[in-house]
């Protein structure tokens, strides 16, 4: 924000101006003994672009020095670029040309005194007085800014922290504090301690002991047979991240068990009955040391995975789970609305789950938010879909979800799920899924559809008036494990009536998932011009539990944060989707995760 600048000229509580921007940075060329890293750094090419520019910059360590020269446009240039709406605009690519005659160099130079001190001195371009387009041109730079460079310190008390301190523009003081942290690095370390057989259940038959062992860490729905060849085990999986941590699992734990005649021993995993993922080792693989390899290495080593043709679970079983619940922080962010900048909830939400049989949820969800100052001055846009949030957000108490969902699957496999109720916070109705994995998982192909009514803020049961909306989609999601990404696509009818495509972009590292999604649809069924033209964006992280508990868990928390709330290419918000059962269970990334869930971070 630009500090007394006010963001509407009738004030109000929205408070100082404010802007919002995304920046990039790729690194095209990597340091060589001789060679500099090369790197293009686009900031702000959407929307207001008020802060935008386009650099090329050189980097090199001749250690304790690093030293940077770069080239950028716009901010760092001679003249401001103009706004760009709702497209993207990188004139570094699209006119190179021009973009040479505005760039102005900048460089810089740290310094790396001690392990903990690093001094920095550096050259801005910034022409301040020329950035007109900038709100806090007129109130703080009317004339040019006394020096183009600006000098600075960074001390390192920790190996996570870091604080700095900055003389800039030879006026101003600057202090900065910053947590670094490897992205998918627990914080505390993983720690689940292996199941001690007591004497007492030593004496049980093989299969009581089996499933007795494996309930305590962390399995349900367990059944065991043995034909005297192969064992075989099916459970559920309930407390492990990855799948080949949970099979790693289980095979430590029922390697004291195995008899001696006993040659193979396969497992399958389930959810909620339905297979998941099949995995067989050699018994000799679960024998111990040797040849300087430890157990677990062993298992890893002889482990093979499958996720296609699947036998029919064992029945019976045992330990299973008839009846689930969570109860899970929560906190939601309603921000840049015209009433006032920041408005938030903080409370909890609750989730009580039956699975009467196999492959059949019914679920109840209700959240309570005692702390809660989300309300909205907007107009009522055109088709209402997801714009009139904040008329659910600003209830204290809600009932989220209320919905009983079905899922069944072939031996090939394909799924498919229906679910009724009150599907979300926003919607109830009627839903339907279909998807199956190709080749070995690399692509999920699937369709949606749906018919749903608004339902009415405040009313538990109740719906607005105004019809129903419906959905007809097809989907896909390329899995590209050789980078840890993922492509999905929707295309078809979204809840408004538009028609288009949604595209999301996801990265997987180590446990958390970041994405990034853009929609392309018809808007021209609307009549507001906020709707019109517009594209859905926006960005998200889905950050798993155990980087924080020092224990496996298979929770995560999602926070996704978007530019405007609209109601152009919006779905509906289902309960656990097909694609997300799949998940890291297609067959490709099965083998993936096995060879890289068990790497140390560096």
């Amino acid at each position: 924000g630009v500090i007394g600048v006010p963001g509407f000229i009738d004030g109000g509580d929205y408070g100082a101006y404010k802007d919002k921007a995304f920046d990039f940075k790729f690194q095209f060329l990597k340091e060589s003994t001789y060679l500099p890293a090369l790197a293009v750094t686009v900031s702000d090419p959407h929307g207001t672009r008020v802060f935008a520019s386009q650099a090329i910059v050189a980097s090199k360590r001749i250690f304790p020095f690093d030293f940077s020269l770069g080239f950028g446009n716009s901010r760092l240039g001679k003249r401001q670029l103009p706004s760009q709406g709702e497209g993207f605009k990188i004139e570094l690519f699209t006119n190179p040309r021009a973009w040479a005659r505005d760039a102005l160099p900048f460089g810089g130079i740290q310094y790396a005194a001690t392990p903990w001190l690093s001094l920095l001195a550096e050259y801005s371009p910034i022409r301040y007085e020329h950035q007109t387009r900038d709100p806090a041109q007129e109130k703080y730079f009317p004339t040019a800014v006394r020096s183009p460079f600006n000098f600075g310190a960074r001390v390192k008390p920790f190996r996570w922290l870091e604080l700095g301190a900055s003389w800039q523009r030879g006026e101003e003081i600057g202090v900065t504090a910053s947590v670094d942290f490897e992205i998918g690095r627990p914080l505390v370390p993983i720690y689940d301690p292996p199941y001690r057989e007591t004497p007492g259940a030593s004496r049980n038959p093989l299969p009581d002991r089996i499933a007795f062992a494996l309930a305590d860490v962390g399995f349900s729905d367990i059944a065991v047979s043995n034909d005297g060849f192969t064992l075989r085990i099916d459970a559920q999986n309930d407390r492990y991240f990855f799948a080949p941590r949970a099979v790693e699992v289980l095979l430590a734990t029922v390697a004291p068990f195995v008899p001696s005649n006993v040659e193979y021993i396969r497992v399958q995993l389930k959810e909620n009955g339905i297979p998941v993922a099949e995995a067989a080792a050699p018994a000799t693989a679960l024998s111990g040391a040797g040849a300087g390899f430890t157990q677990t290495e062993r298992i890893r080593n002889a482990v093979g995975f499958r996720s296609a043709y699947f036998d029919a679970p064992l029945r019976p079983t045992a330990y299973r789970r008839r009846i689930d619940y969570s109860l899970k922080p929560s906190f939601e962010a309603f921000l840049n609305d015209p009433s006032g900048f920041f408005k938030y909830r903080v409370g909890l939400a609750g989730a009580l789950s039956t699975f009467p049989w196999r492959g059949g949820t019914a679920l109840l969800g209700v959240e309570g938010y005692p702390v809660n100052n989300i309300s909205t001055s907007n107009a009522p846009l055109s088709i209402l879909i997801r714009s009139d949030v904040a008329e659910y957000k600003k209830e204290s108490i809600a009932l989220g979800r209320l919905l009983f969902d079905q899922v069944y699957a072939t031996r090939r496999p394909v799924y498919f799920r229906a679910a009724a109720g009150m599907l979300e916070t926003m919607f109830g109705g009627v839903d339907g899924e279909v998807a199956f994995p190709l080749r070995d998982g690399r692509i999920l192909a699937g369709a949606s559809g749906g018919v749903v009514r608004k339902r009415a803020p405040g009313e538990p049961f109740g719906f607005r008036d105004g019809g129903s909306y419906h959905t007809a989609l097809l989907q896909g999601r390329l899995n590209v494990p050789e980078i840890d990404a993922a492509v999905d696509v929707k295309w078809g009818r979204f809840l408004a009536g538009d028609r288009g495509v949604r595209v999301a972009v996801s990265k997987f590292v180590r446990g958390v998932t970041l994405s990034a999604w853009y929609s392309a649809t018809d808007t021209d069924i609307f009549t507001d011009r906020y709707n019109r033209g517009y594209h859905d964006k926006g960005i998200s992280v889905e950050i798993p539990i155990r980087l924080f508990t020092g224990r496996d868990s298979r929770t995560a928390y999602r926070y996704s944060l978007s530019p405007w709330t609209r109601d152009v290419a919006q779905d509906i918000d289902r309960y656990l989707p097909l694609f997300d059962r799949i998940g890291r269970n297609a067959g490709i990334l099965l083998d993936r995760d096995l060879g890289s869930t068990y790497k140390v971070p560096k």
